[in-house]
């Protein structure tokens, strides 16, 4: 005979209990049990959202404007123009010439974010026009391995400035990573050079770099290029940092100030030059493009005044080494 717990638990009441009871929840818990998807809880305010309305709203909380982290392609679509846009550099693939392994081989780690992504990469770079005006903007995504900086990713943003000085138009990066790709070793680390290196070549120039830090931008991208704009936008309480807070409260064993590395913080000390709500971002960049290339003509001289040869990768990179 069983005992009297499990014999109350499987009555007809006690199961009838367990289907009802997620209907009759509170409003403020139905988040939980509803579709997955449907609904998604502002962490800084405690609402919960619907997740259309949140998309809407270019996923930005209407009550306590909390800025979600959004994909690089959403990032594209709600920055560029319809028409017109091209992707560069799309089939660009990291390969694994390192043969690295920890945990997992990365040449898997790299095949499961393409899967999971639908991505080659972590960054993606797009030749187009903001409100009519040419530009070239690239976009990190986190969700592709931390939105971390490796051979390709070092490459597609190279030439994507490269691609910016042909074309006499601004270049646009938004930033999303935790930093270096680890698993690329010392070949990640070089692409620190080589994006700040590309960046000289749009100053000789003469033509802008606008960096929009996003939240995260950390590691050996705050590091590179990222610091190097000529103007640097970011979104509200965004973490912008090299090291990470708890590594350095570790290091120095200090309670560091309240917002610390958040981009409300670095705008006070001179770090970045403006906050921009994500619905102002477009109207932002377009009026900054506007006046920081006045009077050229973007399909003549101007971009052949600064050509290069464009920045080639080593062969092994351009495709993602086979098991």
């Amino acid at each position: 005979m069983g005992s009297l717990d499990s014999m109350t638990s499987n009555t007809p009441m006690n199961w009838l209990n367990r289907l009802i009871r997620p209907k009759i929840k509170s409003e403020g818990s139905r988040a939980q049990h509803a579709p997955e998807g449907l609904w998604i809880k502002c962490e800084p305010c405690g609402q919960t959202l619907f997740h259309k309305e949140l998309e809407r709203n270019l996923n930005v909380c209407p009550h306590c404007k909390h800025h979600f982290r959004i994909s690089g392609f959403t990032r594209i679509d709600i920055t560029l123009d319809p028409d017109g846009r091209r992707e560069l550099f799309a089939n660009l693939q990291p390969s694994d010439p390192l043969k690295f392994k920890d945990l997992k081989r990365y040449r898997d780690r790299v095949r499961d974010a393409q899967k999971e992504t639908g991505l080659h990469d972590a960054v993606r770079v797009f030749k187009g026009t903001i409100q009519s005006i040419p530009a070239v903007v690239a976009a990190f995504d986190f969700d592709f391995l931390g939105g971390s900086m490796g051979s390709v990713v070092g490459a597609k943003l190279a030439q994507g400035a490269m691609a910016a000085v042909d074309a006499g138009c601004g270049y646009v990066v938004f930033s999303a990573s935790g930093g270096a790709r680890m698993q690329e070793g010392i070949l990640s680390l070089m692409q620190m050079a080589r994006t700040s290196t590309a960046l000289t070549r749009l100053d000789e120039a003469g033509l802008p770099f606008i960096s929009v830090l996003t939240d995260p931008t950390t590691g050996g991208v705050t590091a590179s290029f990222a610091m190097l704009g000529d103007i640097i936008l970011a979104e509200p309480h965004a973490l912008i940092c090299f090291a990470g807070p708890r590594v350095i409260e570790q290091t120095t064993r200090e309670t560091l100030p309240e917002g610390f590395q958040r981009s409300e913080y670095l705008l006070e000390h001179g770090f970045i030059d403006r906050i921009c709500l994500r619905h102002e971002m477009r109207d932002q960049l377009a009026d900054l493009l506007n006046r920081l290339t006045r009077g050229r003509d973007h399909r003549d001289e101007a971009g052949r005044s600064g050509r290069m040869d464009p920045v080639h990768l080593p062969a092994e990179s351009k495709t993602l080494v086979s098991p």
